[in-house]
């Protein structure tokens, strides 16, 4: 029962507590708020932040894969024909005829 009775005084002490200080708040600042009703920007940053962080995000994303896709489309002959090259497949002449063949954007076969 004693300890009953502590909790119901704490907590009406509380509930004082908050309503002195409750009571000490000028009436408008209840009311308009900290801003006394005038307009604040200030709500905006937030989200324009994390626009401006997701967007970066999406650029940065979309800048390296399209690199990706660049170099992998320029260097898939060149790359092949150097890997047969190291295997041996093909000599050091017809290596070279080809990468010029290659380099120079002309497709047809000799």
């Amino acid at each position: 029962m004693l300890a009953s009775l502590t909790t119901a005084l704490s907590t009406t002490a509380l509930s004082t507590a908050a309503l002195s200080a409750a009571a000490q708040v000028p009436a408008d600042t209840v009311v308009y708020g900290p801003w006394h009703g005038a307009f604040s920007p200030w709500f905006l940053l937030f989200p324009l932040f994390w626009i401006l962080v997701i967007a970066l995000f999406i650029f940065v994303a979309r800048r390296t894969w399209r690199r990706n896709q660049h170099w992998a489309a320029a260097q898939g002959a060149e790359g092949v024909l150097r890997e047969r090259y190291a295997r041996g497949e093909v000599d050091e002449t017809e290596y070279r005829q080809r990468m010029e063949v290659l380099r120079s954007g002309d497709r047809r076969q000799k």
